[in-house]
């Protein structure tokens, strides 16, 4: 089989360019040709050519119109924006970025326990006012930790935690499937595992069954003194049954990655709660996200040479 074209849309993706994506996909696939439309109408001509296809999104219209697109790689590990209907009329395996966050979100939830564990927010709020005055912290070690989601990035918080001896509770739909936790529930048992958590974590995709989990009841059973990190969607907990939580110091933190409604507007009453830490969906960003998208599409380009359709990450 000669090399495929690859096409490389022309779409930011956590602010990086999409040129240093295919400059990465170029140095792992030498002979490929690898192109980045300058325009609109260049794009649609590389659209309606190219076997293979990696971007954020495509319209249905643009997937109708690309008769030869055999694979579709996004580079989002969730694929709820795309019209996967119109990828399999076309014909067309769609992958995923599952995995690429791992690393990079599961420091992010570290330094978010570690930093409410260690009362930096209090420090660094003291620190503007040139205030020299001791304040209660805690240990991490010892506590236990809740992972609802036991994906890549969900079992990467898992293998960060072990050094700090925690015990671990998981929470996925197929508890059967076990997982790296000292114990793994499914949905049924949530609110067993919430009755004995000192540290939440919400890494779960937003469907059906997870949109508004984390609700009154839900924030009523953890322990006053538990804290939250969500870096799931903002759906997955009810905003406003949050807010009344923490004004009422039902528990005793938040670190917010992701928001319900998202943007959060500036006069939202979550910006001025003290015990609430908010970061515009940031939690993502790296340098090396475009290096690990890159090795995953590059593996799925070798297979395609082959003739093989047990893609990496393949969704459909």
């Amino acid at each position: 089989m000669s090399e495929p074209k690859i096409a490389v849309l022309r779409q930011k993706i956590h602010g990086l360019s999409a040129v240093d994506y295919a400059a990465a996909l170029r140095d792992r696939l030498p002979d490929a040709e690898v192109t980045i439309a300058r325009t609109p109408a260049e794009e649609q001509q590389l659209l309606e050519s190219a076997p293979i296809v990696t971007g954020f999104s495509m319209s249905t219209e643009e997937v109708e119109a690309a008769a030869n697109m055999d694979l579709f790689a996004c580079v989002y590990a969730g694929v709820g924006h795309l019209d996967l209907d119109a990828f399999e009329a076309n014909g067309t395996a769609v992958t995923n970025a599952s995995g690429v966050h791992g690393p990079n979100i599961s420091e992010y939830v570290l330094g978010s326990i570690l930093s409410f564990v260690r009362g930096f927010k209090r420090a660094w709020r003291q620190e503007d006012r040139n205030e020299w005055r001791s304040y209660p912290a805690r240990e991490l070690q010892g506590s236990t930790v809740t992972v609802v989601g036991l994906g890549a990035i969900g079992q990467a918080v898992v293998d960060r935690l072990d050094p700090f001896g925690v015990d671990t509770i998981g929470v996925r739909y197929t508890p059967e499937k076990g997982g790296p936790t000292d114990e793994v529930l499914g949905f049924d048992e949530i609110h067993d595992a919430l009755a004995r958590t000192d540290y939440l974590v919400l890494a779960c995709p937003l469907t059906e069954e997870t949109e508004g989990l984390i609700d009154s009841e839900a924030l009523l059973t953890l322990p006053t003194d538990a804290f939250m990190v969500n870096i799931a969607r903002g759906g997955v907990v009810d905003t406003d049954d949050l807010v009344s939580a923490m004004q009422a110091n039902r528990i005793a933190g938040a670190a917010l990655d992701v928001t319900d409604p998202e943007p959060l507007p500036n006069d939202h009453p979550l910006w001025d709660l003290d015990t609430v830490s908010i970061t515009p969906h940031n939690a993502g960003h790296t340098p090396d996200y475009y290096e690990r998208l890159a090795d995953i599409l590059a593996t799925n380009v070798d297979r395609y040479r082959h003739g093989e359709t047990d893609f990496e990450n393949r969704v459909i």
